[in-house]
């Protein structure tokens, strides 16, 4: 472990919060098992209805009150109202793929916009979620990265994009009938590290057996980055072991200092070290995502340094077709370009597969749909 202080004074913004006009309330999500039922006595109920409304909520995906039928019918709503308060809601649904890709757009609390995606496949579904309102690490190609950094979202906030997904997917919203919710990415607005708290109380959420969380695989769950290797240090030592997602890019520092400006202070050697550490800690398996930008890293030259830097990790490459936003001057690589890249690095024997790219209909990019909302 690295003796880097959580903050560096150049770059406040890794793990600080940034300034709330209204905070957002108090949420059964917010809170460790334990801390739900002391919690609960505070606010002047038995400490045990703590866990009978996190059955409901985890394990049932219930927040109809009404059909709490273990807690008397006289106090179910104001225990509602007190554990479980509202803290997203829809504004607006676009589908694609046949309805088996879905982007919804939620209104929090003090009218801040964020996506998450629901995406079903033959063999699981998934859910991309924001954990930032916005994004303070200002990539260029990326709209959240260009809108900025307006707050971050509390794990009331991230829960419940994740606890709506898992109740359509049970109420068989998606076509083909009934699921299960089974993978959990967060790719969605934001940088999860810089909102570091808030996502590893998300990440015990998720997993933590009913009835006190989703009791979902760990190895099911996926935290992207753009390199925050203070944050990556100390995920590490959670003993979550999901997965880990390094957004790089590029190979080279040079380029990535002005696709990723955290790379001015963690450079690509350091980020893949503390990659490498993750993977020794807990035995998974990393992921590089890479934006295949045309004329701007898609080179064969970049390829093959990344191929070198790779071949002796173990770590998957995951290409990603760039998903343009309107007016910009960044767009999605040629084939016969994609292709090349990824014959170089397979040459290498280094694992890769293009992304499916979903969505783009739909304004499927990161703060594209929020964008388009606000400017209405």
């Amino acid at each position: 472990m690295s003796n880097r202080p959580d903050v560096n004074p150049e770059l406040k913004l890794v793990f600080d919060e940034p300034v709330q006009r209204k905070k957002a309330p108090k949420h059964l999500a917010d809170f460790s098992p334990a801390e739900r039922k002391v919690w609960a006595k505070e606010l002047g109920f038995q400490p045990f209805r703590a866990a009978q409304v996190a059955t409901h909520y985890f394990s049932h995906l219930s927040t109809n009150s009404e059909d709490w039928t273990d807690i008397p019918a006289a106090e179910r709503s104001a225990i509602a109202k007190a554990l479980t308060p509202k803290l997203i809601e829809l504004v607006t649904t676009r589908t694609t793929d046949n309805g088996m890709t879905r982007k919804d757009l939620w209104k929090l609390h003090d009218g801040v916009l964020v996506e998450s995606v629901l995406m079903r496949y033959t063999d699981r579904v998934t859910v991309c979620i924001s954990s930032q309102a916005g994004c303070g690490m200002n990539c260029p190609f990326c709209a959240t990265g260009q809108a900025g950094l307006t707050r971050n979202l509390t794990a009331g906030e991230i829960t419940e994009q994740i606890v709506a997904a898992a109740r359509a997917c049970a109420n068989g919203e998606l076509p083909g009938g009934e699921a299960r919710l089974s993978n959990i990415v967060f790719m969605g607005m934001g940088e999860p590290l810089a909102n570091y708290n808030a996502v590893v109380r998300t990440l015990h959420n998720i997993t933590d057996s009913n009835p006190d969380g989703l009791g979902i695989s760990a190895r099911s769950v996926t935290v992207s980055t753009v390199g925050l290797v203070n944050g990556i240090e100390k995920l590490m030592d959670e003993g979550i072991n999901c997965t880990l997602a390094v957004s790089l890019h590029t190979p080279d520092d040079e380029l990535r200092d002005s696709l990723v400006p955290i790379n001015s202070r963690f450079k690509v050697r350091e980020v893949l070290a503390a990659a490498d550490a993750y993977e020794k800690k807990t035995g998974r398996r990393y992921s590089i995502e890479y934006a295949l930008i045309r004329d701007i890293n898609d080179q064969s030259w970049r390829a093959d340094l990344l191929g070198r830097l790779l071949k002796s990790r173990n770590a998957h490459v995951n290409l990603i077709p760039l998903n343009p936003t309107p007016g910009s001057k960044w767009t999605a690589s040629r084939r016969e370009d994609e292709e090349e890249f990824v014959r170089i690095l397979e040459n290498y024997g280094v694992p890769v597969t293009v992304r499916d790219t979903r969505g783009r209909e739909i304004d499927g990019a990161c703060g594209q749909l929020a964008a388009a909302e606000k400017s209405k």
